[in-house]
């Protein structure tokens, strides 16, 4: 039995059995879900994300976003999804989470004003430092999945050509801090304000060095004037710099395991 969703899964089906109490006016596919079939449902109480895993892999990585996003809820100064982890009959894992009001940092990045930019520049700093900062001693052990472990799971059960280089580095270098492990631009919500106010999708997440988060937000392209600030609040920008290297491989990698499985993706983030 498959423990992942295709999209010629009943979908619309499990996401009406999930809610019973509440009248949907609409179901929109995103199509920039790399990981998940992700599903914006629009309801009599606001709009919820569905997001189904594509493979085994995936399945038991939401679980772990669910774990992570659990455990961050309320610990640090920006909204993170109260994540609700659900099972279908086939014992297939799902999530689902209410979505908040705003916009990505990708979306409004080459629009934002000087003091904007700069604002959140110093706002997804300090989020890092929040985030690294918790205390992981009462963490649950899913919480705790080196980030490490992940990538190179992520590598051997995707890739054509393997990143050795650059799994041996990050496995040289990683602490035990908790780390988003994901933390790219389309990750970051402001409001109507432009005003950083969350971060989501904690599928990566895991203990791990915070450089590793600094060296994601830099890795994919945005304006100088946000890069230097945000890079002006951390030290070691060698090391950074070549965490920003194993990131664009990675980030490679699996864009071509995308290409070649699920070319109905849309890839125009990176």
């Amino acid at each position: 039995m498959r423990v992942f969703f295709t999209t010629s899964d009943p979908l619309d089906k499990i996401i009406t059995e999930t809610m019973p109490d509440k009248k949907i006016f609409k179901t929109e596919h995103i199509l920039t879900g790399w990981t998940n079939i992700v599903i914006e449902v629009t309801t009599n109480d606001g709009s919820y994300f569905f997001r189904f895993p594509r493979n085994p892999f995936w399945s038991k990585m939401i679980e772990k976003d669910a774990a992570v996003c659990g455990f961050v809820d309320g610990k640090t100064s920006f909204y993170t999804p109260q994540m609700k982890l659900c099972y279908d009959d086939k014992k297939r894992p799902f999530s689902v989470h209410k979505k908040i009001d705003g916009y990505t940092l990708g979306d409004r990045i080459y629009h934002l004003s000087h003091t904007a930019l700069t604002s959140t520049a110093y706002d997804v700093a300090k989020f890092i430092k929040e985030l690294s900062g918790i205390d992981l001693r009462k963490a649950p052990e899913k919480v705790k999945y080196p980030l490490s472990k992940f990538l190179k799971e992520l590598d051997y059960e995707h890739y054509d050509k393997h990143i050795d280089e650059d799994h041996k580095f990050i496995q040289e270098t990683e602490l035990e801090n908790l780390v988003h492990g994901d933390l790219n631009l389309g990750n970051i919500l402001l409001d109507k304000n432009d005003k950083m106010i969350g971060v989501i999708d904690f599928c990566f997440a895991g203990t791990g060095n915070p450089n590793m988060d600094v060296a994601r937000i830099v890795s994919r392209p945005a304006p100088e004037e946000f890069e230097e600030t945000f890079l002006s609040q951390f030290d070691n920008s060698e090391e950074i710099n070549r965490m920003k290297i194993a990131w664009k491989n990675i980030d490679n990698g699996y864009a071509e395991h995308i290409r070649a499985h699920f070319p109905e993706i849309n890839l125009n983030q990176l």
